[in-house]
């Protein structure tokens, strides 16, 4: 199952070059992880998609924000029809990107900066043209034959049942070499894994073993929740939820039998008892669907599954107020056994949250909310690069967009492209310095004059507004641990405390573009960070996306 050919280097409990700073209390919980798109973040080679090397060399830039992770979406070998989530090598770094001694090399200068380094995995499907899927199409007898969801037609021909696909269209493919349909959940060209079967499952977490000897520090499990499948291929109802917006035709299934089946939790089992043997180890399950809440606590575990998770409860969100912070975050106690969440506003697969929340006139006030409210949240935090620069969506027109599902879905959909466009670090070079070349993507037009370059030269910029918050979760007990506790809030306003056995915080957040009045008792506390120049109280007057945190004396 692994390429023999790839050697392992040392393992990381061997290896000088691990994060020496290990503290009692596990260094996930309550961490503040940035993600990279590798293909967007900083090219070294001029063929306008970013590199490994480019994150190596800008590893010192995310270590000073002030996080304690980088999550790195997928950089394996893949022909790319879903830009690295269709996996056609697991154990290998796609050409495009580098190689395995890039990788290694990158390992290494985090670890020499305290920063631990997180991938993703995809267990749910492959590629088409991972060679696991062309052994299993040959035909119904070979030693692979079962390790993909196959079924014969009906007898009209017709697939086996109503399943639909994420990105569109029926999840049911015809092959004729072998005589029977394959399901894929996302692309026709990323069949699904058969995870019931145990030998997927052995060589998924050889999979694991192999980069987690190569030094990584955890693991985000992709679309875990679609892993396995109902075995009987019944038909998934129509969903009864009539508030939900119908964007396309996934919309109109509840999809109770193609995902999140009851033995998942099971397998996540194994790979935490695989992790377990490793100190230090982070798992994170990304879960989407429609009872996220409910899957994210199925999926962890103190001891046994998963250690966090997160859903799409936040990402999606076409409006954000204190009801849906409270309701998501309310689900989530500090009960002994109880797994942990983690939280995002913004990541590859979601609308920039600044551009879905804030009006355009209150962009830069919103993106400081935001950011303040993200790293008060209880949970670990995952911050998308650009985030901490305030970038807003990119509008992509049709002839430039690169993504399948926006694609397809035209125009309903805003797609990914739009949040997934090159990092700008230098404002006054052509693409802001990404890219010698023509970038894969354009750079938003008006992103050049949020640049890296002309942030970090402004205290007051939303670059630094980022660094103090990071630093203030860093330094703050209660923020990274402690309980969290919603109290009555005037309407638009989101308020909480947040407290350990030696912090006391008071947490405001206005949420509306008007400025509301809030009774609450400030008297013997002092402030933390805000996002505005000053407070007035006892009755306090939030101004429009105004959040503060204050700490009791």
């Amino acid at each position: 199952m692994m390429t023999a050919s790839k050697p392992n280097p040392a393992s990381p409990q061997q290896s000088a070059a691990q994060p020496d700073d290990r503290p009692t209390r596990e260094w996930w919980r309550g961490a503040s992880i940035y993600q990279v798109y590798p293909r967007s973040f900083l090219d070294t080679n001029g063929d306008g998609i970013g590199d490994l090397a480019g994150i190596t060399q800008k590893l010192d830039y995310i270590k000073d924000l002030g996080v304690d992770a980088v999550w790195l979406s997928p950089f394996f070998t893949s022909p790319m029809k879903d830009f690295g989530y269709d996996v056609a090598d697991y154990c290998d770094v796609d050409p495009m990107f580098g190689t395995l001694s890039d990788f290694d090399a990158l390992i290494e200068r985090a670890h020499q900066l305290g920063l631990r380094i997180i991938i993703d995995q995809v267990y749910s499907h492959t590629s088409d043209q991972h060679t696991w899927f062309q052994e299993s199409r040959t035909d119904r007898n070979n030693s692979k034959a079962d390790w993909y969801v196959w079924a014969d037609a009906k007898a009209d021909g017709t697939p086996p049942n109503n399943w639909l696909s994420v990105f569109g269209g029926n999840a049911w493919t015809w092959d004729a070499r072998r005589g029977q349909y394959y399901l894929h959940n996302f692309l026709n060209s990323q069949p699904d894994l058969n995870v019931h079967h145990p030998e997927v499952q052995a060589a998924l977490l050889d999979t694991a073993r192999f980069w987690l000897d190569r030094g990584v520090d955890g693991f985000r499990l992709d679309a875990i929740n679609f892993t396995m499948h109902d075995p009987l291929l019944r038909d998934n109802p129509p969903t009864k939820d009539r508030t939900r917006e119908k964007r396309t035709i996934f919309d109109f299934q509840d999809h109770r039998f193609n995902r999140s089946h009851p033995d998942v939790p099971k397998f996540l089992e194994s790979i935490r008892a695989l992790t377990n043997e490793r100190n230090g180890i982070f798992t994170v399950a990304e879960v989407g669907g429609d009872a996220p809440l409910a899957e994210m606590k199925a999926f962890t575990d103190a001891d046994k599954r998963l250690n966090s998770a997160y859903s799409f409860d936040f990402l999606y969100a076409d409006v954000l107020n204190p009801r849906t912070i409270s309701e998501a975050l309310s689900c989530w106690s500090n009960k002994d056994g109880e797994g942990w969440p983690s939280w995002a506003f913004s990541n590859h697969d979601a609308p920039r949250a600044v551009s879905r929340w804030a009006a355009p006139e209150h962009r830069e006030l919103g993106a400081r909310l935001y950011i303040l409210l993200l790293t008060a949240l209880r949970g670990n935090v995952f911050i998308y690069q650009g985030e901490e620069l305030g970038l807003p969506q990119v509008d992509i027109g049709f002839h430039d967009l690169k993504d399948p599902e926006a694609i397809a879905n035209w125009p309903v959909t805003l797609g990914r492209d739009g949040a997934r466009t090159p990092m700008p670090w230098t404002g006054q070079l052509p693409h802001a310095g990404f890219t010698t070349g023509k970038p894969w993507l354009p750079v938003g037009s008006d992103h050049f004059s949020l640049s890296v370059d002309q942030q970090a030269v402004d205290s007051d910029s939303m670059l630094h507004f980022t660094k103090r918050a990071l630093e203030a979760r860093a330094q703050s007990e209660a923020l990274r641990s402690g309980d969290m506790a919603f109290i009555g809030a005037a309407d638009g306003v989101c308020a909480f405390t947040r407290q350990s056995d030696n912090e006391e915080l008071l947490c405001l957040f206005n949420m509306t573009s008007e400025m509301v009045k809030h009774s609450v008792f400030t008297d013997g506390y002092r402030v933390l960070i805000n996002t505005h120049d000053r407070l007035e109280g006892p009755v306090v007057q939030l101004q429009a996306y105004q959040g503060i945190v204050l700490k009791r004396i």
